[in-house]
């Protein structure tokens, strides 16, 4: 974008695969002095009764995804779009995706409207898969074992070992793997270690994209 001197926010994407700790990072980068956003809350908002993509998502999945207040039973309609038998998570992306980036840039330009010399951040469980990395400048990427990801579903939902690995296999075919992501990343952040460790790295990360 930039303004008339020239200077403009530095538009950060932050991604990785389910339960990787994406938001911990987000939480760091911030407390740096980032301007953080998440896709996954933009998409909460969207999603409120009397909103258009509320309207449209209702009357593509049907009333059965509902509250009895009328919002939107997000556990349901994920039951129904990551089902083994027949997933449409594409079908809800479709819905979904251009309302969030279109919420992604705005709140970009708002940033740099604000601050020109900002860094913006964008955490986004689905950039690559959405196809918007070229929305920004730089792409991180955090990765974990995959025995991580098992462990801190648990701890998120406080379901058992079965249930919440079936849910992170489930929820990972719909994603790219994370070698493709790697393959993307300007920045890579190991989050497999102790908390100490990833915020060493997001350290380092957060002086390279200031400088």
């Amino acid at each position: 974008m930039g303004n008339a001197d020239g200077v403009s926010v530095l538009r950060i994407g932050l991604t990785g695969g389910i339960a990787s700790g994406k938001s911990v990072v987000g939480g760091m980068l911030a407390a740096l002095g980032a301007h953080v956003a998440q896709a996954d809350q933009m998409s909460h908002d969207l999603m409120r009764p009397g909103e258009p993509v509320y309207q449209e998502v209702v009357k593509h999945f049907g009333k059965e995804i509902l509250n009895a207040d009328g919002t939107v039973n997000r556990s349901r309609l994920a039951e129904i779009v990551f089902s083994s038998k027949s997933p449409r998570i594409t079908e809800l992306n479709a819905i979904v995706h251009p309302a969030v980036i279109a919420m992604q840039e705005k709140w970009m330009d708002e940033v740099e409207g604000r601050d020109p010399h900002a860094i913006a951040i964008v955490e986004a469980a689905l950039i690559l898969e959405a196809g918007m990395k070229p929305h920004f400048d730089k792409l991180i990427v955090v990765t974990c074992h995959p025995e991580q990801r098992i462990q801190r579903w648990m701890q998120r939902t406080g379901v058992d070992y079965e249930s919440a690995k079936k849910e992170i296999t489930r929820r990972m075919a719909a994603q790219l793997p994370d070698e493709e992501k790697i393959k993307a990343a300007d920045f890579l952040i190991d989050n497999s270690g102790a908390l100490d460790a990833t915020r060493i790295q997001v350290e380092s990360v957060f002086a390279k994209l200031r400088s």
